[in-house]
Formats: C-alpha cells, sequence, structure tokens
C-alpha cells in the first residue's frame, strides 16, 4: 500500500506528541502530515480542505463538548477516519468511541511497535486496539455479560437491536426477518421503551453497555 498517498492530520495540544508523531510518519511511512490541529474549529476547518483524512487525535486536548461531537462534526460530516491515541481511557469512553465506530485506539503509553502497528492498521482500514486497551475490553465484555442478564428484551428485539447496530434501516430489516414493517416499527418502540432511550445512536451505545452487542464484533 501507498502510504504516503493517505493525507494525515494530527489534532492534539502537546508539541512533544505532534512532533513524534510527524517524524514517525515520514521516517516509517514517508507520510507529510497536512496539518497539525490544537483546537476543534481548526480541525474542522482543514477537514473541510481535505475530507476523508485520517485524523489522529486526542479527543481529551481538542476541544471537544462530548465524545459524540467527533462521530458528528469528523466522522459522518467529512468522512474521516480516526485514529485515538490518548493518556488514558475510561470504559464507558471506550463504549462510546467504539459505538460510533472508532476501532483505532491506542494508549500514549504503548510501545513502539504498537504504535507503528496502529498507524498502519489505521492507514489500511483495518482495526487495532493495543494491548492495555485489550485488556479494558475484556473487563467490559466480562461485566456486560453479568448485565445481560437483566436486560428485559426479547429474542426477536434482540435480534433487532444487533441489526440497527449492524446499520440496517427498518425496511431491510422487515425483510431481513420475513416480517411487516410496522411489526419492526412496534418492536423498535418496545426496545426504545425497556431500555428508554431516543434514537438508534443511544441504541447501539446502551447495547455495548449491556452486552447485547459486542465492541469486537461491532467493530467487523
Amino acid at each position: 500500500m501507498q502510504y504516503h498517498e493517505t493525507q494525515v492530520i494530527i489534532a492534539d495540544d502537546q508539541f512533544l506528541i505532534i512532533e513524534a508523531l510527524q517524524k514517525l510518519l515520514l521516517d516509517e511511512f514517508h507520510i507529510l502530515v497536512i496539518s497539525a490541529v490544537s483546537c476543534k474549529q481548526e480541525l474542522v476547518k482543514t477537514l473541510v480542505d481535505y475530507p476523508g483524512s485520517l485524523v489522529i487525535m486526542d479527543h481529551n486536548h481538542i476541544d471537544f463538548e462530548n465524545i459524540a461531537e467527533i462521530g458528528n462534526l469528523i466522522i459522518k460530516k467529512h468522512d474521516a477516519g480516526v485514529l485515538i491515541l490518548v493518556n488514558s481511557l475510561q470504559k464507558n469512553e471506550l463504549a462510546e468511541l467504539s459505538a460510533m465506530g472508532i476501532k483505532n485506539i491506542l494508549l500514549k503509553t504503548a510501545d513502539r511497535d504498537e504504535v507503528i502497528t496502529g498507524i498502519k492498521s489505521a492507514l489500511s482500514g483495518k482495526k487495532y486496539y493495543c494491548q492495555e486497551v485489550l485488556g479494558l475490553i475484556t473487563d467490559v465484555h466480562q461485566e456486560k455479560q453479568t448485565a445481560k442478564e437483566h436486560t428485559n428484551l426479547t429474542l426477536s428485539e434482540i435480534e433487532i437491536v444487533k441489526a440497527i447496530a449492524e446499520g440496517y434501516t427498518t425496511k431491510q430489516i422487515a425483510a431481513k426477518k420475513f416480517v411487516s414493517y410496522h411489526t419492526v416499527m412496534t418492536h423498535r418502540k418496545n426496545i426504545f421503551r425497556k431500555l428508554r432511550i431516543n434514537n438508534a445512536s443511544e441504541l447501539v451505545m446502551l447495547a455495548i453497555r449491556k452486552g447485547i452487542i459486542d465492541i469486537i464484533d461491532y467493530q467487523i
């Protein structure tokens, strides 16, 4: 793969991190970084000129109001790929990032080989989690197995939740399950009522937390 053809933006406000990443990208992948930005406004402005870029970011060092903004402003609006590179990560953050389709996450404590592998995977469109994040996923999975026992969804409703998480529309789910559109809509209303949510994004995040769908399965 010709990595040098890939457009990369770094979003972080830490000088040493930016310098190290720029050198690593140039030495290992022959990539010149398009821009290094330190705030949301600069990042969005750069993506207007370079949509579809790979953004290597520490969302904790960019002025996002919440993690959902990454999905709405960066991924959906500008079709950008995202590699998260952070100092630390909480389980709820991992669930939210995974729910919006981010499948490349590294901690800044990762060793050189892990960082290179993570960048290579992101450039190739493959998923990669460093070892510490994988350990966190294992912990989350074990917690979800317990939480899953307390979910009061029916088997049919669980199947619909999984289909929604995979991106199927209501009409597509109806065709897939050989039922009417109105039947699926009824299931959706019941699911939203039972889980006390209002939209599909909330559904996916809650389904991951409760173990209805798995973080790793969701990324495949």
